[in-house]
């Protein structure tokens, strides 16, 4: 039987309403797809951005208990523990440069309970408080809580007569998570002693800001470029960053990393184009 034009016409309006509603069902999946991504993303520079301040914790109890920070011990040593089980090598034990190895081995748990293994190793040209000092550190099998971390990091003293500081660059870094997924990151961050400056030999009183910008790339290609927004608070006594947020932009969707109210735990949350925010854990 030859269709007529009704038929045709009626065949051809289910079929385009069939592709439109497949279309919107696809672009729907994309947009949700790109949202998740967006929130993997903040989540993954979160964990980054705790991971190297724990670094920076690890680094600077090991340069007080073995004297090359320039601070005479006048003083006895007031540890954190952080370094646990490590065992740290200085060489030489005179002059500069010097080459520090911190080995956690193959692992155990600080005194706050935060498991390492592997070995941070770090060359510092002259002692650590010194203004234009530099100790660049890289690893070798290092994990902190299961996760793997990798690149380089570049300390540069900044200190003023006023100020007392460090310019952080974090350059081929690389974070992969127990579940075996990874991440790069680098970028370029000011940190500011606030607090715990005149108390060389105790860490317990010392007090961090950070500020700066970063990339942060999963291991498709997606990438989000942070800037920090309110500077980022570190105390050496809390694990992780207690408070700040970071704002991040990508090729659809922003996002805003709030790390809290300045109290000591691993929760911050991620909002995306201004959604109501979902909490992470900061590692």
């Amino acid at each position: 039987m030859k269709p007529n034009h009704l038929s045709v016409t009626i065949a051809f309006c289910a079929f385009f309403a069939i592709f439109t509603s497949c279309k919107k069902t696809e672009s729907n999946d994309k947009a949700k797809e790109d949202i998740e991504t967006t929130f993997e993303l903040s989540s993954d520079q979160a964990i980054a951005d705790n991971l190297t301040e724990d670094a920076h914790d690890v680094f600077m109890e090991a340069a007080v208990d073995n004297n090359i920070t320039g601070q005479k011990p006048a003083t006895p040593f007031e540890s954190t523990g952080i370094l646990g089980c490590a065992s740290v090598t200085v060489t030489p034990l005179m002059g500069f440069p010097k080459t520090v190895v911190i080995d956690f081995g193959t692992g155990c748990l600080s005194a706050n309970g935060i498991a390492r293994k592997g070995k941070i190793n770090i060359v510092v040209s002259d002692s650590v408080r010194k203004p234009g000092s530099t100790a660049v550190m890289t690893f070798d099998g290092y994990y902190v809580t299961g996760f793997k971390k990798e690149g380089t990091i570049t300390w540069t003293n900044v200190s003023t007569a006023t100020v007392k500081g460090w310019q952080r660059k974090i350059e081929s870094g690389k974070i992969t998570s127990p579940n075996g997924k990874y991440w790069l990151h680098s970028g370029l961050k000011n940190v500011v002693q606030t607090a715990g400056y005149g108390s060389p030999r105790n860490l317990f009183d010392d007090e961090f800001t950070v500020t700066g910008n970063h990339t942060v790339t999963n291991s498709n290609g997606a990438s989000l470029v942070s800037s920090i927004a309110i500077p980022l608070e570190k105390k050496t006594i809390c694990d992780n960053i207690s408070k700040g947020s970071i704002q991040l932009q990508g090729n659809n969707h922003s996002a805003v990393i709030d790390f809290g109210d300045g109290s000591c735990d691993k929760v911050g949350t991620v909002s995306i184009d201004g959604s109501t925010p979902r909490i992470i854990l900061l590692r």
